[in-house]
């Protein structure tokens, strides 16, 4: 008995030992290209790197310091609410806007099929030809949607050079961009919800609405708690959109937390005074992706 039983520690521990070689490649691989570039960054933030130089020297806390001292006059506070009012503007989008899209989508006919592949599709346009066109489509003196404003008797509207309707420029962007992803992860949970529990409801005299608010919304939680922090975490990240359709303007009313850092580092060549926005930017993101996902724990249903 004892030598089967040391038999089978012996076997248990080779399979631990050839699961974890199996998993190291991974592990490395995301050590090497995320955890030693973050490390490397808050190096780089304790010395005066500048790009112009070849050599540099560690000088403590002073990055930090100006920081702490100059954060109204390097604009990170107007440029953090320029990021939160997109973000808002972003997850409202898809998490919504997605959403009602994928109701009217739900049903599986050809005709509806065509109709989902062609709101997803511009997932597939990069975002740089995206803005290109963009830029066409708002142009002031010829573009589409200032044709069509003209038509219905408006004046056209100078939609990425005005500092009211500036943002809203790059959310119509960005929401054509990503709302289809929305829609067709909305629409994966559906399929997995059991017609059981609609038609029982159905059965019982529940309304449409009923059913949604009582079945539908409830069983989607988990994917809204999925779309809002992916959305979050990439609408905060936020930079080829506005680098393409208005480069921060006008006025700075868009000019966004990474195009802030990208300002800091490739224009004025400061990479140390950047490495530090970036790091509290890191640690802004990850104190609010902790918070939602423990606020989640008791919030969203993942029974089926």
């Amino acid at each position: 008995m004892k030598a089967n039983t040391s038999g089978q520690k012996r076997k248990i521990k080779r399979s631990n030992v050839e699961e974890f070689l199996c998993v190291l490649p991974a592990v490395l691989l995301v050590m090497v290209t995320t955890y030693y570039p973050l490390a490397d960054l808050v190096r780089i933030s304790f010395t005066d790197w500048n790009l112009l130089r070849k050599d540099y020297h560690y000088v403590g806390l002073k990055n930090w310091q100006w920081f702490l001292e100059n954060a109204t006059g390097n604009n990170f506070y107007r440029d953090m609410g320029t990021t939160l009012k997109y973000t808002i503007g972003s997850v409202l989008i898809s998490l919504i806007l997605g959403l009602v899209l994928a109701l009217l989508m739900s049903r599986m006919t050809k005709g509806f099929g065509a109709m989902r592949a062609i709101i997803f599709l511009p997932r597939y346009v990069g975002m740089s030809s995206a803005g290109i066109l963009f830029l066409w489509i708002l142009n002031k003196d010829y573009g589409i949607a200032n044709n069509v404003i003209e038509l219905m008797g408006g004046s056209r509207l100078a939609w990425v050079t005005s500092k009211g309707l500036a943002l809203m420029s790059v959310l119509m962007l960005t929401g054509w961009h990503s709302v289809g992803y929305a829609m067709m992860i909305y629409l994966s949970a559906m399929t997995g919800i059991p017609s059981s529990y609609q038609e029982a409801a159905a059965l019982d005299g529940a309304s449409r609405t009923q059913r949604f608010f009582q079945i539908t919304l409830p069983l989607l939680s988990p994917t809204i708690l999925f779309l809002l922090v992916t959305t979050f975490i990439s609408s905060m990240k936020v930079f080829n959109a506005i680098d393409i359709l208005t480069g921060g303007g006008p006025y700075g009313s868009t000019e966004v937390i990474v195009y802030l850092i990208y300002q800091l580092g490739f224009v004025d060549y400061r990479v140390d005074r950047a490495a530090v926005v970036s790091l509290v930017f890191f640690v802004f993101l990850l104190v609010v992706t902790v918070l939602t996902m423990r606020w989640s724990e008791n919030k969203v249903n993942y029974d089926m």
